[in-house]
């Protein structure tokens, strides 16, 4: 039996990066892209390579290309990260797989190190593919948590819940990570939403400024630890900014959406202002040169927004591949796994 199992690309719509600091957010995840992973019954347990696991080049200016996108680590520490964490998983709740070994291998379409949840996506396949071998069931809430155990505490990445969150429903999912919620039940609240196509919504990003979500939950995980007022204020008001966007939604009155999502760009500039590298900048600049609202998809490197029509797109199009950077219309996931 051969099992093939997906998971897409997250764009966060509102409220990021708050959802690493008890916040709240909306976040969705699009089919443009997607990581892949395929898994089979074989004698011994084998992870194989995919092209950003190789290990010879051409000469010195392929490797540095090479360690532009994809950095210094490839996506078989991601496989082999999962195993262990799916075995140690079964192991704290009394599972005993069947005694079968397997070859794994993936390959990914999603930009990388673009704030586009590329790494949190290989892992979601490759968890998906091991309960369906093993004929195993995980909630969607626990398979976040799962996911999350396995960046942060096995591979050391700092993160938080909202991109596992929305590919584990693999629906747009509003998200309240309320404290004492989680300190009662190991999850925050997550309910599934609507976004309705009459929204007009635009993801862009550049290949030249990859650079891993660390790099800012790292300084900002200082500050709101250390209790810098700037920092604990953002994000009450990121969760607020997420509340009156999900009660737009709901409404079906747009006008105060690019407002909403202008804000939440121009919040984190006010208290990650360091972290903000000039060409990230550049990009939100230019998407509301063309009149269209603009904010970070997650921490860089991408940027989500809205649009009025398609003359805005067409004007949207032509003042972001001036610089070098893609722009395309996400197709929203709508049908999960819920159960």
């Amino acid at each position: 039996m051969i099992i093939k199992e997906s998971a897409y690309p997250r764009a966060a719509l509102i409220g990021n990066p708050s959802d690493g600091y008890h916040g709240k957010t909306i976040a969705f995840v699009f089919r443009n892209y997607s990581a892949d992973v395929t898994l089979y019954e074989t004698p011994e347990l084998e992870l194989l390579p995919a092209r950003r696991d190789y290990h010879v080049f051409k000469n010195m200016d392929a490797l540095s290309d090479d360690v532009r996108v994809y950095g210094y680590y490839g996506g078989i520490r991601l496989l082999k990260a999962a195993v262990n964490s799916f075995n140690h998983y079964c192991r704290r709740n009394g599972i005993v797989p069947a005694n079968r070994n397997f070859t794994m291998r993936y390959s990914s379409t999603i930009p990388n190190r673009l704030g586009l949840a590329g790494s949190s996506a290989i892992i979601t396949a490759a968890m998906r593919a091991l309960f369906k071998f093993y004929e195993l069931e995980i909630s969607p809430e626990h398979l976040a948590n799962l996911v999350l155990f396995t960046e942060r505490d096995e591979l050391s990445i700092p993160a938080g819940l909202q991109d596992r969150v929305a590919q584990a429903y693999n629906v747009p999912v509003y998200m309240d990570f309320n404290k004492a919620y989680m300190d009662l039940h190991g999850t925050g609240l997550y309910q599934p939403i609507t976004i309705p196509a009459e929204l007009n919504l635009y993801v862009a990003y550049r290949t030249d400024l990859a650079e891993g979500s660390e790099i800012l939950h790292s300084r900002l995980r200082d500050d709101y630890e250390s209790g810098v007022p700037a920092v604990i204020d953002a994000m009450k008001e990121w969760a607020e900014l997420t509340d009156e966007l999900k009660k737009v939604l709901e409404s079906g009155d747009f006008s105060r959406v690019p407002a909403l999502l202008n804000r939440n760009f121009d919040l984190r500039c006010e208290v990650c202002r360091t972290a903000i590298s000039a060409k990230n900048r550049q990009m939100v600049e230019l998407a509301r040169s063309a009149g269209a609202s603009a904010k970070f998809t997650g921490s860089g490197g991408a940027i989500i927004g809205t649009y009025e029509d398609e003359a805005m797109f067409k004007r949207l199009i032509q003042v972001c591949t001036e610089h070098g950077i893609e722009v395309i219309k996400p197709q929203i996931v709508t049908e999960g796994n819920i159960g």
